[in-house]
């Protein structure tokens, strides 16, 4: 894998151990290109795997960033990964669930990737919009399997309204905008 945009561009990415299905490149692409210049914002990467997703972010000028995986058979492999990226960035080794009910903080950008065979991504999702975890005006994107597509609502908690949806083979990006308060 490489960073496909930004300061970081073509720089190699390891995968690291254990279950992994990394955003593929035209997606991570794709889904920079739709998101611009993030300069001035953070981002939380959920389910972060290799990292790939937070490092293209930083690439891209945010900070700082923040990755959440719970597999600590990946922790070594994240940090090198993160080695060479100047931003300000910290790794959380916990289950999900439990950094979004506890975590202080807020983001511009929280960006989830569960495994497909996760159940209740949705459920999940509705206890993010619950969450002060994204900021005012912020974005949630979820990266689903194509399949689960239809069951999903546009509006989530009544916090969250989905802004925008992409189809990449059998990937869905669905990205919900967080109500202004």
């Amino acid at each position: 894998m490489r960073i496909t945009g930004g300061k970081y561009v073509r720089r190699k990415i390891l995968c690291p151990p254990g279950v992994i299905r990394p955003a593929m490149d035209r997606m991570r692409e794709s889904l920079f290109a739709i998101l611009g210049d993030l300069s001035g914002l953070s981002f939380l990467d959920l389910f972060s795997g290799s990292g790939v997703v937070a490092i293209e972010a930083a690439s891209r000028g945010a900070e700082p960033i923040v990755l959440v995986e719970m597999d600590r058979g990946k922790k070594e492999t994240i940090e090198k990964n993160l080695s060479f990226v100047e931003e300000e960035k910290k790794v959380y080794m916990t289950d999900v669930e439990r950094f979004i009910s506890t975590y202080q903080g807020s983001f511009s950008i929280v960006y989830a990737d569960p495994p497909f065979p996760m159940e209740d991504k949705i459920g999940l999702s509705n206890r993010i919009a619950k969450t002060n975890i994204i900021k005012p005006s912020g974005l949630y994107i979820i990266h689903i399997p194509s399949e689960e597509d239809p069951a999903w609502p546009d509006e989530l908690e009544g916090k969250l309204k989905l802004s925008d949806k992409r189809k990449y083979g059998r990937s869905i990006l669905r990205f919900y905008t967080k109500e202004e308060i």
